[in-house]
C-alpha cells in the first residue's frame, strides 16, 4: 500500500510530494476535504506505535485551545487529531508497512529510501 495524508494548501506537502516524485502509484487524501477516519488513524497509529507521534505541535490551534499548558494522554492525541484535521504532522506517507511522519529532512530521506530514490 502507498498512501499520503496531506493539506493541498501546503506548500511544505506539495513540495515534499514533488520532491519524492509520487505519482498515481499513490493514494492521496486531503484530510481538510476527506477527513481521517478512526480506522485510518488507527492503521497509522499501529505503525507509528503511538498517536502522540501523529500529533502537530505546531498547528496553531495548539497555542489557541492552551493545549501546551496541558498534559496530553494517548486518548487526548487522538481526540484532537480526529476532530480537527490541523493536528496531523503532515505530511504523512504509508509505504508498505512503513510510516513516515511530518517534513523534517530526515524523515524525507528516510521516505526517500523506502521508494529507492537516491539523494
Amino acid at each position: 500500500m502507498k498512501k499520503v495524508y496531506y493539506l493541498s494548501t501546503c506548500d511544505t506537502c506539495k513540495r515534499i510530494i514533488k520532491e519524492l516524485g509520487i505519482g498515481d502509484e499513490f493514494d492521496y487524501q486531503d484530510i481538510k476535504t476527506d477527513r481521517i477516519t478512526e480506522e485510518q488513524l488507527e492503521e497509522m497509529k499501529g505503525l507509528a506505535g503511538s498517536y502522540e507521534a501523529l500529533f502537530s505541535r505546531v498547528a496553531r490551534k495548539y497555542k489557541e485551545l492552551g493545549l501546551k499548558d496541558v498534559k496530553l494522554e494517548e486518548e487526548d492525541y487522538r481526540d484532537h487529531i480526529l476532530r480537527e484535521y490541523t493536528f496531523l504532522k503532515r505530511p504523512v506517507f504509508m509505504i508498505g508497512n512503513d510510516i513516515f511522519i511530518g517534513n523534517s529532512k530526515k524523515t524525507v530521506e528516510k521516505a526517500k529510501a523506502a521508494l529507492g530514490i537516491d539523494s
